[in-house]
């Protein structure tokens, strides 16, 4: 029991040998954690500085020895080895290819598989085992021996290193440190054993740990030197340099592989990105085009119903005797059409691309307006020739627009990408479709897949240039036109050279076959 009148006294603790202060407790228990964790880190670093020198030193020697590396790559894989032949005419070298041919690249292609099979640990670690018995053969009187024991232990286990690899490194530099340490002879395929433990090690764990594994590798080593005479043939500064350049390339491979795969993984977000855009800014086009199809069409529609319109609200007043009842009538079919350029101005407006007012524009052009499109092209440097085939009639309002539109763009884009080449249109009317074909004996550019999967070949898909009549977006705005009256468009490197732009424009079945006497003759005829 103790007295609560009294204090209680404290143990009397020695003082600290030289009589200094006594240290508080805090600051000698978190010192040595501080000092380890800091000494881990540097290690990691170490390792990882030796590691980066190390690739470093191997990638200049792989630059300097690379005009030798082609040469024998060349002849391994079957590839010629140029040669200079002298300046042609150009002012540059001429090279010419050489002869040299090899069976290689198919034996090289199943070592390439052969090591990505589930059978190469296995098959290589049970290789490395017997190597090690017949290096140690010569020196056995029994194959049941201690030095037997630890070259099957250093080498046997690692048939499981792609599994187990921890583990196996485990039983693998415990083998060959017990060996060392007991005084067994030094063998290459059990050094090599550890050496690749310790490169394979280093690539799976993290920067410190593999610190920590060069550090415990460089004591052992010292150990070894200092313990035993095994290694004694062998200078130390070979062996430390040769533990830490397994572990540091070991590293540096991990660093590299986790940069590419890094690397893999941003292009191909990044390809996936551009995919998503291209396809959005190609359905934008689409649409684009669409509304500016639908804007053409409205001035002919309007026209044609605006027409309906004044013919019903003046028939009553042409016409004689008409009844209340037919009265009524035209004033309701007048009604009728004003409320549907109504409707169709209200259309316009959804299917208009931005919310810019659309300019005042002339007339849509029909077919009679061909010539003044050729005299244009040939005024800004064009050679350009009109064909028409067939019999000429006047056709709907839509069909001629598409034709008109199609050619138009056929020849900005021949203008653009083919310029000064020549062009020919050839305008063939048959009994049910229109035939539209404008063909440039320019050359053509790297081909292009457009939504559709047709070759674009040169032409690109873009706006022209401001100031061009009829700018929209090339191929898009064409497979639009003929996609609209059910027809068929193609565009593409032509087969005689240069580019071509065919479409066929069905007609309707109210499409009268011959031409009225009173309207516009077609291009190319009187």
């Amino acid at each position: 029991m103790t007295n609560d009148h009294y204090p209680q006294t404290a143990t009397p603790q020695p003082p600290p040998p030289g009589g200094g202060p006594r240290p508080e407790r805090g600051a000698a228990t978190g010192f040595g954690p501080a000092v380890a964790h800091h000494a881990w880190r540097l290690s990691g670093r170490v390792v990882a500085g030796v590691g980066q020198l190390l690739l470093w030193i191997l990638t200049g020697i792989g630059h300097l020895l690379a005009p030798l590396g082609r040469r024998i790559g060349a002849r391994l894989y079957g590839r010629g080895v140029s040669r200079p032949l002298g300046p042609g005419s150009d002012g540059h070298t001429r090279m010419a290819p050489g002869g040299a041919t090899a069976p290689l690249p198919r034996w090289i292609h199943a070592w390439n598989e052969f090591t990505e099979s589930w059978y190469f640990a296995p098959l290589t670690g049970l290789a490395l085992t017997v190597a090690a018995l017949a290096e140690l053969a010569p020196q056995l009187e029994s194959p049941v021996s201690v030095p037997a024991g630890f070259a099957l232990a250093a080498t046997l286990p690692l048939a499981w290193r792609k599994e187990y690899l921890r583990p196996v490194a485990a039983i693998v530099l415990g083998a060959v440190a017990a060996s060392l340490l007991t005084g067994q002879t030094v063998l290459v395929s059990t050094a090599f054993a550890a050496l690749y433990t310790l490169y394979a090690l280093a690539q799976q764990l993290p920067r410190q740990s593999t610190g920590v594994l060069a550090v415990g590798s460089v004591v052992v080593v010292a150990v070894v030197y200092l313990a035993t005479g095994t290694l004694d043939d062998v200078p130390w500064p070979a062996t430390v340099i040769a533990v830490l350049a397994a572990i540091g390339l070991g590293d540096a491979r991990r660093t590299v592989e986790t940069a590419g795969r890094t690397q893999a993984e941003a292009h191909e977000r990044t390809s996936e990105t551009l995919t998503r855009l291209n396809t959005v800014q190609r359905e934008q086009a689409v649409m684009r085009e669409r509304a500016r199809i639908a804007r053409e069409l409205h001035d002919v529609v309007a026209h044609s119903v605006s027409m309906i319109a004044v013919q019903a609200e003046t028939a009553p007043y042409t016409m004689q005797n008409l009844s209340p009842e037919a009265r009524d009538g035209y004033n309701e079919i007048a009604k009728t059409a004003r409320e549907a350029l109504v409707e169709m101005r209200r259309l316009l407006s959804v299917l208009r691309a931005d919310a810019k007012p659309e300019p005042e524009s002339a007339p849509q052009p029909r077919l009679d307006r061909l010539p003044e499109l050729v005299q244009q092209h040939r005024g800004a440097g064009g050679h350009v020739d009109l064909d028409v085939r067939g019999e000429p009639r006047v056709l709907s309002a839509t069909v001629e627009l598409s034709a008109y539109r199609i050619v138009q763009e056929a020849l900005t884009n021949a203008r653009r990408h083919a310029p000064g080449a020549g062009v020919r249109v050839e305008l063939t009317y048959l009994p049910d479709r229109l035939a539209v074909r404008v063909r440039d004996d320019g050359a053509s550019a790297p081909t292009m897949v457009l939504p559709t999967g047709d070759p674009a070949g040169r032409t690109r898909v873009e706006t022209p240039a401001s100031g061009e009549q009829g700018g929209g977006h090339g191929l898009v705005g064409m497979r639009e036109r003929a996609t609209m009256l059910g027809g068929r468009f193609s565009a593409g490197p032509a087969a005689e050279g240069g580019f071509v732009v065919e479409a066929e424009l069905p007609l309707t079945r109210e499409e009268n076959p011959t031409r009225d006497p009173g309207s516009p003759a077609p291009p190319g005829r009187p």
